[in-house]
């Protein structure tokens, strides 16, 4: 606001001036000219009267000569007064129009209406820091779960497509820098409500800034970090980033543990996926042969090293060793687009490819050329925009990895169910045959599609009846919720993944376990299953016809005739 005020003061200041001493000489002279009453007595014009006849004069209304008709000398100076105030207003009217279009206005406008926007939400809110292809994806998937969202982009045409977009919820959007504390203030940073921030923009040097002045200005609420440096994340995690995500380690994790515990990334992807998805075969990378890998850079890297630890024999190529460096085993000097560099790289008796240059229409032809020369390769490629997407399904590889939507799904399932981040890192300290069985038990449980997780938390907003249990010292066990609301000795489809109760973190645990006040369960089921379970956990009637088969009385004459007869 006060920068609007700056504006209008500087750019109106001369015109305004001249306005006032056009009208003041008009309405002065217009006194000081003698007059005459009805009468034809020589009689002076009030100021009052003045001021009215210089007004409808100076804005051409024109209602005609009064309190009395003018003399000649009036009637010349209002000749004056008509010319000079006339050009006045016209001056004063331009500049008003040029500030009106003034980019520099028209921006102060834009922030001070999205501020007001985002100091009116009254629900919590996650601000999200780059609208690009990871954050666009994020806001979609926030929005579709009802969570409330502000963007902020440095591109104007980005928050144009955001406000073009057909989403469940009204996202208010600006085009600012988010390297300045200001913008982040205007988007909400200070707001109550603010539940996170989430840093998605494609420079590391822009994150990091947006994760110190979030620490520094709300310290206490989450902070999430998208970063592809591994020297920008320990300065991130160093003043206590929550949350850094780097794309290229997450796939190199993901890769690796597919080829040793396939099940395990099956049950990940599974739980993990959007509601209404078919549910995903599982994927067996080769564990045993030759692996090709083009590209070394950062994302070349990561992966190198994990599949190195795994054991696997790797092959690099790499058209620009000098910039990124050279493997410590083997490799080849090439684009890999060529029959000839795939041929040195021993194509022929390869078991899988991976082409992971920053480039997709290098890696499509990478993809399509050694696909010529053994076509039972197993491909895995990465696909750095998602406009190219359907070509990428095209051309028929088993793994296609894109930078954003791994971010954007780690982050989504991070804030929409907090527990199941830490069910997977629970999990991959399992065996597979563990993992194995889990998903046996949900396929049996959904029909062709990926089941629907949820979170419980034993207290008054989310289950009121277990928790008034409790306090009335009738422990509710596990197995009470896993019972159909409708039909006691029917079984929900619905499984418990995990337990949280303080720091420790049971998995899988039993029906027979006690539910206390404070505790935190992860399911997994069909949709039906938590609106039932609903029921049990809100509803005194439900939960007590699950535990005894019967309906405890509700009024005082009731609970005193159900005490006499017991």
């Amino acid at each position: 606001m006060d920068s609007i005020a700056f504006l209008v003061f500087r750019r109106m200041r001369t015109p305004l001036l001249a306005l006032i001493l056009a009208h003041a000489v008009a309405v002065l002279g217009l006194v000081l000219m003698p007059g005459q009453d009805s009468a034809g007595n020589p009689a002076s014009m009030s100021f009052f009267h003045a001021l009215y006849v210089v007004s409808y004069t100076a804005t051409t209304i024109g209602f005609g000569e009064i309190p009395e008709a003018f003399t000649e000398a009036q009637r010349l100076w209002l000749v004056f007064v008509i010319y000079a105030t006339v050009v006045v207003w016209f001056y004063s009217l331009g500049t008003l129009i040029a500030l009106l279009q003034d980019k520099t206005f028209q921006r102060a406008m834009t922030e001070r209406r999205f501020a007001r926007r985002v100091q009116r939400l009254r629900t919590p809110f996650y601000l999200v820091c780059g609208y690009g292809e990871t954050g666009g994806v994020l806001v979609r998937a926030l929005t579709e779960r009802d969570q409330q969202v502000v963007a902020v982009d440095i591109k104007e045409e980005r928050i144009q497509l955001l406000r073009l977009e057909n989403l469940r919820l009204y996202v208010p959007g600006l085009a600012a820098d988010v390297r300045r504390p200001t913008h982040l203030v205007e988007a909400g940073l200070r707001h109550p409500l603010c539940a996170g921030v989430a840093a998605l923009t494609n420079v590391n040097e822009t994150n990091l800034k947006v994760a110190i002045a979030t620490k520094l200005m709300h310290p206490e609420i989450k902070v999430i970090c998208r970063a592809d440096s591994h020297d920008i994340e320990a300065n991130m995690a160093s003043f206590g980033t929550d949350h850094i995500y780097d794309p290229f380690d997450i796939f190199a994790l993901y890769l690796a543990t597919a080829i040793q515990a396939p099940c395990l990334v099956l049950l990940e992807e599974w739980l993990t996926g959007l509601g209404g998805e078919r549910l995903k075969d599982p994927i067996y990378p080769p564990a045993k042969g030759l692996w090709i890998l083009c590209g070394y850079g950062r994302f070349g890297k990561a992966v190198y090293r994990h599949l190195v630890e795994q054991g696997v024999e790797v092959l690099v190529v790499e058209a620009e060793p000098q910039r990124t460096g050279t493997p410590a085993t083997a490799w080849v000097q090439g684009r890999g687009t060529e029959a000839e560099t795939l041929e040195q790289a021993k194509v022929a008796r390869a078991v899988a490819l991976l082409a992971g240059t920053d480039d997709d229409a290098n890696n499509l032809s990478i993809i399509m050329t050694a696909r010529q020369l053994n076509p039972d390769l197993f491909v895995v490629a990465r696909e750095n925009h998602l406009d190219n997407h359907e070509l990428f399904e095209a051309v028929g590889a088993q793994i296609v990895m894109h930078p954003s939507s791994i971010v954007a799904h780690r982050i989504r399932v991070l804030l929409a169910t907090p527990l199941l981040t830490e069910f997977e890192q629970y999990a991959r300290y399992q065996e597979d045959t563990w993992a194995c069985e889990l998903v046996s038990r949900i396929a049996a449980l959904v029909d062709e599609q990926v089941p629907e997780v949820w979170e419980v938390r034993v207290d008054e907003d989310d289950a009121l009846a277990v928790w008034d249990a409790a306090l009335r010292g009738n422990p509710t066990t596990l197995g009470n919720l896993l019972q159909d609301p409708r039909d006691r000795d029917a079984r929900l489809p619905a499984i418990a993944l995990m337990l949280a109760r303080g720091g420790d973190r049971e998995l899988l645990p039993a029906g027979s376990r006690r539910l206390q006040r404070g505790d935190r369960l992860l399911f997994c089921g069909n949709a039906g299953a938590r609106s039932r379970m609903r029921w049990t956990l809100l509803n005194h009637h439900a939960l007590c016809y699950v535990q005894t088969g019967g309906s405890a009385p509700a009024g005082i004459a009731w609970r005193w005739l159900g005490g006499r007869r017991h």
